[in-house]
């Protein structure tokens, strides 16, 4: 039997999908699904306040970042007590999740039972393939790994089937961050490519970029979805006026065409683990509502007017 501490909640996702969920013993503050993680003890912790808006946040990161600090902490304390025989992780960004390096020098130094580290680097859609795959020969199931990853991608290949055929292809700015504006990047512009529309910030493989509002009116995009990294819905809606309040915003095609979208970034569109495929299928409902139904309105993406912004505003 295995061990199993996870330190990112889309390797969480990873070992779940891959059988081995009644084999985990420890989790990040950050993993949430499937629920029954929660019950799980927690093994690191964020060194920041998180509570507050994006601007808030980010200038608490950028705060310990600028120190040449790590914006997690890993409580090897509990690491060690758990004697596990693996730990997943990742070198992909330090904000997302604690660092590799200070993962190693835990294992190293502290925890009794010298866990194998497995690292993760999910940049692209097919660095999200290489990480299952990468769990699941730490895991001794290479073979399960395979066959889930066969899995995913023919819901890709079934939706790229699709989209290919239609002639309108809107564009698309996602939003991955509202307060500095950030766009996405990583997979994302693959997944609206292959969903049918054209990415207009952000490049494929390369960390998420920073943005300027002006940028947005002169591309004047068809379609917005905002999803923040770490946001769900609700939270990200708190500050939707921030967005909705700019200059031009309501002269914008998108807002004229009522294609403003409000996405679950935190479940969905910036957690590298199999949902990815979920991200895929919300995509599609939204720039071909009339071609692509999964049925995630409502939970992974909602329809956003300027006075559902106010509203929140005027209600906090």
């Amino acid at each position: 039997m295995h061990r199993i501490v996870s330190l990112i909640a889309s390797s969480t996702e990873i070992v779940h999908a891959l059988g081995f969920g009644a084999q985990m013993v420890g989790c990040s503050h950050e993993c949430d699904y499937p629920k029954s993680v929660k019950t799980l003890p927690v093994c690191t912790e964020p060194k920041f306040r998180t509570d507050g808006t994006s601007y808030e946040t980010d200038q608490r990161v950028k705060a310990i970042v600028q120190e040449g600090l790590s914006v997690y902490r890993v409580k090897a304390d509990i690491l060690d007590q758990l004697q596990p025989t693996h730990i997943i992780t990742q070198a992909q960004c330090e904000v997302c999740a604690v660092s590799l390096k200070d993962v190693e020098a835990a294992a190293c130094e502290l925890i009794a039972s010298h866990p194998q580290i497995v690292s993760l680097e999910p940049n692209s859609l097919a660095d999200i393939f290489d990480d299952i795959t990468r769990v699941g020969t730490a895991l001794g199931a290479e073979e399960t790994a395979a066959k889930f990853n066969s899995g995913l991608k023919k819901r890709i290949d079934d939706i790229r089937a699709r989209a290919a055929k239609l002639k309108v292809k809107p564009t698309v700015a996602c939003i991955e961050w509202i307060d500095p504006l950030m766009a996405a990047g990583n997979w994302m512009p693959e997944l609206v490519e292959l969903a049918g529309g054209v990415n207009l910030f952000g490049e494929a493989g390369k960390h998420s970029p920073w943005m300027t509002w002006q940028s947005v009116i002169e591309k004047d995009p068809d379609v917005i979805v905002v999803c923040p990294c770490g946001f769900d819905i609700e939270r990200t809606m708190q500050e939707m006026h921030l967005i909705s309040e700019k200059p031009q915003y309501q002269e914008l095609k998108a807002t004229r065409g009522k294609r403003v979208f409000v996405a679950d970034g935190n479940q969905y569109f910036n957690r590298p683990g199999p949902r990815v495929i979920d991200s895929l299928e919300i995509f599609a409902e939204l720039l071909h509502p009339d071609e692509f139904h999964f049925g995630h309105e409502g939970t992974g993406w909602i329809s956003f007017d300027a006075s559902d912004a106010s509203d929140v505003a005027a209600s906090k």
